[in-house]
C-alpha cells in the first residue's frame, strides 16, 4: 500500500510522526461552527445530571438506557474528555480557556469523523490523524521508506483513541453503575481492595468452605459479540453500541497497544538492571510537556499488587474503556451468583445469628460467632465476592454443596461465555487452612467464652462457651517475596536487608522522605489486617536496615552500628562523609534555607504504629457518592415535601426519644400497643421511604 502511495520516492520529509499522511479536513462542516460557539454548557453540570437520571430509573438491570446520543454529541464533553487524555499524557490538566483554537478545530473534526453515518474514524490508525497530542513535536528529518513502515508498525496508541475512550468512559460509567451488583469491588468508583477486605470480615464470619475462581482466561478471552451482546442489555443507544462495537472489532497492530511487563530470567534481568543503573547516572533532561515518571516511594509501592490486581483485561483498541466493559460481561455472572445465595440459605432453629433473614444484622468480627456446626439442624449460608476476574464464594454447609457450586460455575461460563474453565482454577479449600485472598489469609481462631447470665429463680448461671472469629491478616511470606523481587532482602526464612542502591545518589532528606511516604502508603494498604502492627513492623525494619548499609557505604562508616551511633534510630540526624575541610554545622545551613529538614524514618518504634481497623462494614453499605445521590434524588420529589409539610402543620415530628416514651407510657396504661401510635408509626416509616 505505501508502494502505491510513493512509487517513485524512497525519501521525503515528515513535519511531525503523527502526521505521516496528511490530515483529512472535515468535509460536512459548515463554515459557521465555530468551536468556541459550541462550548455553551458546563460539562461537570451535564454529567452529573447523567449520574442523577441513570439513579433515579426505578428499573435500571431490567430496561436498558435508552438515549446516550446527546451526550455523546456535547463539545463540552469532547473538551473534557480532551482534558483528561492530555492530563495522562503531559502530566498537567490544561485549563479550558487555554486550549488552542488549532486544537480545537481538530477535536471538532474528531468529533464530526465520529459522529458521521457511515463513522469514517479508523481505530488504532497512525497514520491518519485527525488530532495530535500537544506533548508531540514537530518533526523535520528525512527517514526512508522502509524505516517509515517500521515507524508504522511500532507506532504507540495514537492520542485521539484515548479522547474517544475517555469520552465513552464519561458517558457508561454512570448507565452501567446502576447496573453492576453490590458484590463487585474491582474498577469501580468508591470500591476497592479495601471494601473486599472490610466485606470479608464483616460478612464471611462462620463459614467452613471457600472457593476461590480465577476467570482470567475468560476475561482475556471474550468474543466481541459477547461483549455487546452484554453490553446491549444496558445501553440501547445504537450511536454507542456502534462506536464500541467498531473499537472491538478492528483488528489490533502489534504496537497500537500498550505492552504488558514480561516476566525476565536471571540473566536478562541482570542485563536489564546495569542498563537501567548506566541510564539513572545520566542526567536525563524531560520536555517541556512530558510527564515526570513515578517517584522512587510509589514504584516501590507498585511492586506489592497483588495477583488479583496484577491483570487487567484489555478488548481490541478500548484502552481505559476494558475494565468497565469486563464488569458488564461478570454482572451476568453477578447476578446469577445472588440468585443462588439466596435459595441456598437454610436457617437453623438453633442458631443464634442467622434465623430468618440473609441480610438479617452486620457481624461483628470482636464478638465470637455461635453457630451450629453439627447435630441434626445445620444452618446452611453462602457468600459471595468478586473482585475483577477473582471470586471468592464462603460456603456453610458440606463440601459436596461446594463441589456442586463449582460444578454450577464450570457449566454457566461454558453456556454464557463459550469457554470452559480448568478444573486447577477453581479452588475449594477449608477455613482451618487459611485462604489467601489479596495477600490477605482468611481463617479463624476458636476461642471459648465464659457466658453469664440469670437463670431460673434468679440464679446466675457461668458455662463455658464455643466460638469462632474470623481472623483476616496480612500474608508476611507474599511480603518478603516482594521485597526479595525488589531487591531489598535476600533470603526466605531469615530474609537480609540489602543497601536501597537506586537511592545512592540522593540526599539523606529526599531518601527519608521518599521512604517515608512508601511506609505510610504501606500502613494504609494493611489498614485492615490483624496483624498490621507486625507487618508494618517488618517493613519498617527491612527500610531503615537498606538505608543503614545505603548510608554506611557512602559515608563511608563502614557498618550499620557506626550510621546508628551518629543518625540515631531514625536516621534523623545528618550524616557527611569524613573529610578534614571545615565544613559548616547542619544547623547553621538549616537555618540559613541550604539545606532541607531531615525526616526520621517513620515505625522506628512499635508503638508508633496504629493498630488494625475493626470498624465492621454493615451489608447495605453503599458509597458515599451513592449515598449523595439518592438523598439528591429524594430531595427533588415534591411527595416527599408535601408529606414533610403536612406532618410540620400537624406537629407530629418528634425526637425519637419522645417517641419511646410515649410506647413505654401507652403500654403502662392500656398494656397494649394503642392505635394511634401504630399510625403515628406507619407515617414515619412513609417518611424515611
Amino acid at each position: 500500500m505505501l508502494s502505491q502511495i510513493f512509487p517513485k520516492h524512497r525519501f521525503f520529509s515528515l513535519r511531525t510522526f503523527s502526521s505521516l499522511c496528511s490530515k483529512p479536513q472535515p468535509t460536512s462542516l459548515d463554515p459557521d461552527q465555530n468551536p468556541y460557539n459550541l462550548l455553551k454548557s458546563d460539562p461537570i453540570e451535564l454529567l452529573s445530571n447523567l449520574w442523577v437520571h441513570a439513579f433515579s430509573r426505578p428499573t435500571p438491570r431490567l430496561v436498558p438506557f435508552p438515549n446516550l446520543t446527546g451526550y455523546l454529541k456535547s463539545f463540552d464533553l469532547w473538551v473534557l474528555a480532551y482534558q483528561r487524555a492530555c492530563a495522562h499524557h503531559t502530566g498537567t490538566f490544561p485549563p479550558r480557556k487555554a486550549i488552542h483554537y488549532s486544537h480545537l478545530q481538530s477535536l471538532l473534526a474528531l468529533r464530526h469523523a465520529v459522529l458521521s453515518s457511515p463513522s469514517t474514524f479508523p481505530w488504532g490508525a497512525s497514520s491518519y490523524l485527525l488530532l495530535r497530542s500537544p506533548s508531540e513535536k514537530p518533526s523535520t528529518t528525512r527517514i526512508g521508506k522502509r524505516k517509515f513502515e517500521q515507524l508504522l508498525e511500532n507506532a504507540p496508541p495514537p492520542f485521539q483513541d484515548r479522547v474517544i475512550q475517555e469520552l465513552l468512559l464519561l458517558i457508561l460509567e454512570p448507565v452501567l453503575e446502576t447496573h453492576f451488583s453490590s458484590k463487585s469491588h474491582a474498577y469501580r468508583p468508591g470500591r476497592g481492595p479495601h471494601t473486599v477486605i472490610r466485606t470479608i470480615r464483616s460478612n464471611f464470619a462462620g463459614y467452613l468452605w471457600f472457593i476461590k475462581v480465577d476467570l482470567t482466561h475468560v476475561s482475556m478471552h471474550l468474543e466481541p459479540n459477547t461483549i455487546i451482546g452484554y453490553l446491549e442489555k444496558a445501553v440501547s443507544d445504537r450511536s454507542v453500541v456502534r462506536l464500541v462495537k467498531s473499537s472491538l472489532k478492528t483488528p489490533v497492530r502489534p504496537g497500537s497497544v500498550e505492552k504488558e511487563r514480561e516476566e525476565l530470567d536471571g540473566f536478562a534481568k541482570k542485563r536489564l538492571k546495569r542498563k537501567i543503573l548506566r541510564a539513572s547516572r545520566k542526567k536525563k533532561v524531560l520536555n517541556e510537556n512530558e510527564p515526570k515518571p513515578d517517584p522512587y516511594w510509589l514504584r516501590l509501592f507498585w511492586g506489592f499488587a497483588p495477583e488479583e490486581a496484577k491483570t487487567v483485561p484489555v478488548y481490541g483498541h478500548c484502552g481505559i474503556l476494558s475494565p468497565l466493559l469486563l464488569n458488564v460481561c461478570f454482572s451476568e455472572l453477578d447476578f446469577w451468583m445472588e440468585d443462588k445465595v439466596e435459595k441456598y440459605f437454610e436457617p437453623s432453629k438453633l442458631d443464634s445469628i442467622w434465623r430468618k433473614k440473609i441480610d438479617e444484622g452486620c457481624h461483628n468480627p470482636a464478638w465470637p460467632e455461635f453457630v451450629p456446626a453439627s447435630g441434626a439442624c445445620k444452618t446452611r449460608k453462602m457468600d459471595y465476592i468478586r473482585y475483577g476476574s477473582h471470586i471468592l464464594v464462603g460456603i456453610r454447609g458440606p463440601r459436596e454443596d461446594a463441589v456442586q457450586v463449582r460444578k454450577d460455575l464450570i457449566e454457566f461460563c461454558e453456556t454464557k461465555f463459550g469457554l470452559r474453565l480448568e478444573h486447577s482454577k477453581i479452588e475449594i479449600e477449608h477455613i482451618t487452612r487459611g485462604v489467601e485472598f489479596l495477600d490477605h489469609i482468611i481463617s479463624r481462631r476458636v476461642i471459648y467464652p465464659t457466658l453469664r447470665y440469670t437463670g431460673t429463680g434468679g440464679k446466675v448461671v457461668s458455662e463455658k462457651g464455643v466460638g469462632t472469629l474470623l481472623s483476616v491478616t496480612a500474608s508476611l511470606q507474599n511480603c518478603i517475596t516482594y521485597f526479595r523481587k525488589l531487591e531489598l532482602v535476600k533470603g526466605d526464612r531469615d530474609p537480609e536487608p540489602l543497601p536501597c542502591t537506586p537511592m545512592l545518589y540522593s540526599g539523606q532528606a529526599h531518601t527519608n522522605s521518599q521512604m517515608n511516604k512508601f511506609l505510610e502508603t504501606m500502613a494504609d494498604w494493611y489498614r485492615y489486617a490483624d496483624n498490621r502492627k507486625k507487618v508494618v513492623g517488618f517493613c519498617a525494619y527491612v527500610i531503615r536496615s537498606s538505608l543503614a548499609k545505603l548510608y554506611a557505604a557512602r559515608y563511608r562508616l563502614k557498618s550499620r552500628a557506626k550510621v546508628y551511633k551518629i543518625g540515631s534510630r531514625d536516621l534523623s540526624r545528618p550524616l557527611r562523609e569524613a573529610s578534614r575541610n571545615a565544613a559548616p554545622e547542619y544547623s547553621d545551613l538549616l537555618r540559613m534555607g541550604l539545606v532541607d529538614v531531615i525526616e526520621g524514618v517513620q515505625f522506628s518504634h512499635m508503638s508508633a504504629i496504629p493498630s488494625c481497623d475493626y470498624t465492621p462494614l454493615p451489608r447495605t453499605w453503599v458509597p458515599y457518592h451513592e449515598l449523595v445521590l439518592r438523598e439528591y434524588i429524594k430531595l427533588q420529589d415534591p411527595q416527599f415535601f408535601c408529606r414533610l409539610y403536612k406532618d410540620v402543620r400537624r406537629g407530629d415530628l418528634g425526637s425519637p426519644q419522645d417517641f419511646v416514651a410515649a410506647v413505654l407510657w401507652d403500654y403502662k396504661v392500656h398494656g397494649v400497643y394503642s392505635r394511634k401510635l401504630q399510625e403515628e408509626d406507619v407515617g414515619v416509616r412513609l417518611l424515611d421511604k
